[in-house]
């Protein structure tokens, strides 16, 4: 096998494939030709022969193609040295076999931005166990994906980082408790972007042991969140029990049944009852039944901006000093009539307050937050290109998380999860 690359001498390219075929005969069998470039960039090649990579990888692509279409039999050749002439200088014959054209497939769209309801043989990770609304949401976003609980939202993160997993769905916000914070701060820790957003409509179920009856719960265990969304109810229902905060809220009936608490109730789904032996209490137990999470999808790679499609786009940034700027900021968005679907402030960690005079004198300061918006535009159209790029002026820090296919799916709030 001979391997042909620029040489950093002067010696042409030409010369050295001619000096070979003179030296000794070609083999008789198939050979197979690897194209090597390597950098110089302070060498000259000579004229005519090659003077970037570009042009290296060109006649290397015109030297496979001619050697297999000069492939002939054995017998029919003229000589040992059997020449041809590529880009005006001589080459040996080579016997390649021959490429199968057939079998090349040229990459399509769907091959480099699968769809987000793609989920075949997909590991996706969430926060939870078995039960979870994180789960059912990781089902609803990749269906017959293989979902890997993880016990907190930055294992979830770093599992994609690590190759573990494939895609990450996480919560950000409900229509209820509102954002989940802990979740837009990872964002910005970690390098992941968001490919697609799934809402789910939340279920909640009181739940305890079988045979156990309400008079007896002297405590109620859930996720916050959980706790928060179904307070007044839980009022209602007559009970004066504790409320404690857990992990999440599969996770307080896989408590309660592993260590058999009789005086213990938890707020989870009814899919959660089923998996852990609960005895349902009260069915459909949110304050509002419009209680709706939204979750997002992480992946180690963005997908390609498309326009066929509404899409939703995601971005985090931190402001200049000055007046009204964060004004100037979201007009960017209201003169090109993109409609902005969220925003949040987070406190900027490395600078948490800042003097509102030159001097530092005074006692008047100003916090450092960072803003994270959502808003209703691909990043594919140009009016979100020139948006962004107005932003950028008056902006210290702008990342964009991610730009993506909004869940159009519609939802009964009288169902299940």
């Amino acid at each position: 096998m001979q391997a042909l690359s620029p040489p950093p001498s002067s010696s042409s390219l030409s010369s050295s494939i001619v000096g070979t075929s003179r030296r000794r005969r070609p083999p008789t069998g198939p050979l197979v030709v690897h194209c090597i470039h390597r950098s110089y960039d302070s060498v000259n090649f000579p004229a005519g022969v090659v003077s970037s990579r570009s042009d290296w990888q060109s006649s290397c692509a015109i030297l496979s193609s001619k050697v297999v279409g000069q492939e002939q039999p054995p017998e029919s050749r003229s000589g040992a040295d059997s020449i041809a002439s590529v880009n005006g200088h001589k080459t040996i014959d080579l016997d390649l076999v021959p490429i199968d054209k057939a079998a090349a497939k040229p990459l399509t769209i769907t091959d480099l931005a699968p769809a987000p309801m793609h989920g075949s043989q997909l590991r996706v990770a969430y926060q939870g166990v078995p039960g979870a609304y994180s789960e059912a949401a990781a089902g609803k976003a990749y269906p017959k994906c293989e979902a890997i609980p993880c016990d907190q939202f930055e294992v979830a993160f770093q599992a994609v980082e690590l190759w573990i997993a494939d895609r990450a769905v996480l919560p950000v916000e409900n229509s209820l408790g509102g954002s989940i914070h802990r979740n837009y701060d990872l964002l910005l820790r970690h390098r992941l972007h968001i490919v697609g957003e799934v809402q789910l409509p939340v279920h909640h179920c009181l739940m305890a042991l079988p045979g156990v009856r309400k008079e007896y719960i002297t405590r109620v265990i859930s996720h916050p969140q959980a706790l928060a969304q179904c307070e007044h109810t839980l009022t209602k229902l007559g009970l004066q029990a504790a409320r404690e905060a857990v992990d999440d809220t599969a996770g307080a009936a896989e408590y309660i049944a592993a260590n058999n608490l009789r005086d213990t109730a938890a707020i989870a789904s009814a899919r959660a009852a089923e998996l852990y032996g609960m005895q349902i209490l009260a069915d459909g137990i949110q304050d509002d039944c419009g209680n709706v999470t939204r979750f997002v999808m992480l992946a180690r790679e963005p997908i390609i901006p498309r326009t066929d499609r509404p899409f939703k786009t995601s971005i985090v940034f931190a402001h200049d000093k000055g007046t009204s700027v964060l004004f100037k900021v979201l007009s960017a968005f209201a003169f090109r009539n993109i409609n902005l679907t969220k925003i949040e402030s987070r406190p900027h960690r490395n600078r948490p307050i800042r003097l509102v005079d030159d001097a530092n004198v005074g006692t008047a300061k100003h916090f450092e937050y960072l803003f994270y918006v959502d808003f209703e535009a691909s990043m594919a159209e140009v009016r979100a290109q020139n948006a962004l790029a107005e932003v950028q002026e008056f902006a210290s820090f702008l990342r964009v998380l991610g730009s993506y296919p909004m869940d159009m799916t519609p939802w009964s709030p009288s169902g299940g999860d």
